[in-house]
């Protein structure tokens, strides 16, 4: 389920809960709504309220640490990917081809993974350009002891790169913890509907509920998007890999 569906599924739940909360103010006998009940129904839900904020507060918290660390990834490759083509320079000519490979492999990855045309945008990019530069360079033939140097410091490199943009892309299929959302999503509708329960049913008060779900369900939209940063509303910057792209081939 994408992050659309899922924030309206919040935002029904929410708003929902308050008309559940009209509702039972009408049907409910009058002695379950004095004073001393009220007084407990705020205290439970000021507790449930709190709790609320505590995993609204873990489910924020994971999803800045997985877009950061999908961020710093990607400089990290960019750095890796800068660093293997000067390897590969200093190797001598014999390297043109698998840094050619190189270049073309990273601006293919930029172009898939930040389309101009979003409406085709892909799953997640191929696997084939890092295996394409590996093999180049696993097939040059050193002559002197320091070609044969940066051969093997070049095909760690390569197997860096590799190992980090698979990382990028299998993170990008972590979604946030099915429980965690269960729970708030709960919490949510329990503490609008008591809200309901005490408010007088006017315009004023549905509209600010409404307006209310309609920010709750939008947080939840964004923390969400915080998952897939290399394919959602929330992008991380292809600002790295474009400035390591302006240096290969120097």
């Amino acid at each position: 389920m994408n992050s659309l569906a899922t924030s309206a599924i919040v935002f029904v739940c929410v708003f929902g809960g308050a008309l559940v909360g009209f509702l039972l103010r009408r049907i409910l006998p009058e002695d379950h709504l004095n004073a001393a009940s009220r007084d407990l129904v705020k205290l439970g839900i000021g507790t449930i309220a709190t709790m609320s904020a505590l995993v609204l507060g873990l489910l924020v918290a994971s999803a800045k640490n997985s877009y950061d660390a999908q961020g710093r990834e990607l400089t990290e490759m960019a750095a890796k990917v800068i660093l293997l083509d000067r390897v590969l320079a200093h190797y001598g000519p014999d390297a043109n081809e698998a840094r050619g490979v190189l270049r073309d492999g990273v601006a293919g990855f930029i172009e898939r993974t930040w389309p101009k045309d979003r409406t085709h945008r892909p799953i997640h990019p191929p696997a084939a350009a890092p295996e394409f530069v590996y093999q180049k360079i696993q097939d040059l033939t050193p002559v002197t002891e320091v070609q044969r140097s940066l051969q093997n410091r070049a095909l760690n490199i390569a197997m860096d790169v590799g190992q980090t943009r698979w990382l990028m892309i299998e993170q990008g299929f972590s979604p946030a913890s099915g429980p965690l959302l269960i729970v708030v999503v709960f919490s949510l509708a329990i503490t609008f509907a008591s809200f309901g329960l005490h408010a007088p049913p006017n315009g004023t008060v549905l509209a600010t509920f409404f307006l209310s779900a309609l920010s709750v369900s939008g947080v939840m939209f964004l923390i969400l998007e915080m998952y897939a940063p290399l394919g959602g509303f929330i992008e991380i910057s292809d600002a790295p890999l474009r400035a390591a792209l302006g240096y290969l081939g120097q």
